[in-house]
């Protein structure tokens, strides 16, 4: 007998319909599974056998045939276990009333018939709707919520395979899974931390806040100590707020990567990821034998943070170049061509020499010309000119350390972001892909960041002074018309232009 069932996998962070055809032949027993199965679909045979045995189910002493179409495309992980032992018992008639077609089904079976959880759930539910005869989503009970999030088709959780068969027989048995996405997402937009806990460094803030509200990178270098790191973990918290487009988008990511928390639905807060400077190539840019996303990925709509950023490796380091300027990352492989997005804001922070007091008032250097010279090398000029700001951290006096006074709180910052940032949207409107002004190519720059004969002097004279390349007029301009948004003016003024050529010179010196 045959039987089919209808299930999903996913491609990238899309998902795409498979169709598990089970087919039971009177023949030596075997169990067999076609389809280009890779590592833990070849594995499933064990669990789908002991499950249904130990469900009280009787599995047959028969040729099992398997097949998973399209099988042109490899199937990876073990959302197929649940599609597979229905198959199997609607083909041998054990469900009484078989309408395992009309539903999509997918879970992983453990071998007492119990269903566990698996990544990517949303992408999965996004790609089906109603209509071509499907009725329903059945997922195991801990993938309802991540499923009903993307309010396409009815979610029905279930605990087992038990459950699965009794609701295909009698859909009364278990009622739809609901979620108030609007609840969910305003749950969840929450952060623990805020610009308020740091004391002082009001020059660094201010330039946290002008990479925030127009998307920029930015690097940060000073003493070991100085509040770097402290920094760089506030900046989700002034970021213009998330929509729920946005968190989809992010969900489906950390869905596919099995990243996403247990017991949440959605990603609501701007990402944080902060790799260790050991990482490989595939775990901050994405690969594998399947593909997966990797760190750039996983912070999309967020922010990646390299702390210590001369320790990681220089080829890993040069990868990102191109998922700077594209805000996706492509991998490629024999079998496939993969498209990530990685639309992510890189924070970056170092010292300044390998003892990290090079230029500190306070503490000696011990460091020689040339250990510094190696030491920053280890940071290509191609990368450095794409960050656009760049800015010295000092030590924080102990006055300030001491002071009870609180600093400006997140909230407040981020009303200003997010003013600048309805600014950019509204000059946009008209762009495609292009929602703040990090995103501007030179056409673009020529366009919207049009400056006077005064500030063109300044900027040509900085250029020639400190020797900037033609990247780095475009990312001043860009940076320049960011802080005239925050002012509310509509030109680029002498003093805008000023506080963007700053932080493209502070760093000059620390290359010796």
């Amino acid at each position: 007998m045959l039987a089919r069932v209808i299930s999903s996998a996913t491609l990238g962070v899309d998902a795409y319909t498979v169709e598990v055809e089970a087919d039971i032949q009177q023949q030596l027993p075997a169990f067999v599974t076609v389809g280009l199965p890779e590592g833990a679909v070849r594995e499933s045979k064990e669990r789908v056998t002991a499950a249904i045995k130990n469900s009280d189910f009787i599995f047959p002493s028969k040729r099992v045939t398997i097949n998973l179409a399209p099988a042109d495309i490899k199937k990876e992980g073990s959302a197929f276990d649940l599609p597979i032992a229905v198959g199997i018992l609607a083909a041998t008639g054990q469900i009484l009333r078989d309408r395992s077609d009309e539903f999509v089904i997918l879970g992983e079976l453990s071998l007492d018939g119990t269903l566990r959880p698996v990544p990517g759930v949303l992408p999965m539910a996004m790609v089906h709707a109603l209509g071509n005869g499907l009725k329903g989503l059945i997922v195991p009970v801990q993938n309802s919520k991540e499923a009903a999030i993307a309010g396409t088709l009815p979610v029905y959780p279930v605990r087992s395979l038990k459950e699965a068969v009794h609701f295909l027989e009698d859909e009364s048995s278990i009622k739809q899974f609901r979620v108030d996405i609007d609840a969910v997402f305003r749950a969840a937009h929450k952060y623990t931390t805020d610009f308020a806990d740091v004391k002082g460094q009001e020059s660094a803030k201010r330039a946290l806040e002008v990479a925030a509200a127009g998307g920029h990178n930015i690097v940060m270098i000073g003493p070991p100590g100085s509040g770097k790191t402290m920094l760089a973990r506030r900046m989700p918290t002034i970021l213009p707020d998330m929509s729920l487009e946005e968190a989809l988008e992010t969900t489906k990511i950390h869905s596919v990567a099995g990243r996403l928390p247990a017991e949440s639905a959605l990603v609501a807060t701007r990402p944080f990821r902060s790799p260790h400077h050991s990482i490989s190539y595939a775990g901050l840019i994405g690969g594998g034998a399947i593909p997966k996303p990797g760190e750039v990925s996983l912070a999309h709509h967020g922010v990646l943070f390299l702390d210590e950023l001369p320790e990681f490796k220089k080829d890993i380091l040069e990868m990102l170049r191109q998922p700077m300027e594209d805000n996706a990352v492509t991998i490629s492989r024999a079998a496939t061509t993969l498209t990530y997005p990685a639309g992510f804001m890189l924070i970056s922070a170092m010292n300044p020499c390998p003892c990290g007091y090079y230029g500190d008032p306070s503490h000696e250097c011990n460091c020689s010309t040339t250990e510094i010279q190696r030491y920053m090398s280890r940071i290509s000029g191609p990368l450095m000119d794409r960050i656009d700001i760049h800015i010295t951290v000092p030590s924080v006096k102990f006055t300030e350390l001491s002071s009870d006074m609180c600093g400006e709180k997140s909230e407040l910052i981020r009303e200003r972001v997010n003013a600048a940032r309805k600014i950019q949207l509204e000059r946009f409107s008209v762009e495609e892909n292009m929602f703040c002004n990090a995103h501007m190519e030179s056409r673009d720059i020529r366009t919207y960041c049009k400056i006077e004969d005064k500030s063109q002097s300044l900027l040509a004279m900085a250029i020639n002074q400190q020797g900037l390349s033609a990247r780095a007029y475009d990312r001043i301009l860009k940076v320049a018309r960011t802080i005239a948004d925050l002012a509310g003016s509509a030109s680029i003024e002498l003093g805008h232009i000023a506080e963007a050529i700053h932080y493209r010179t502070l760093d000059r010196k620390l290359w010796l």
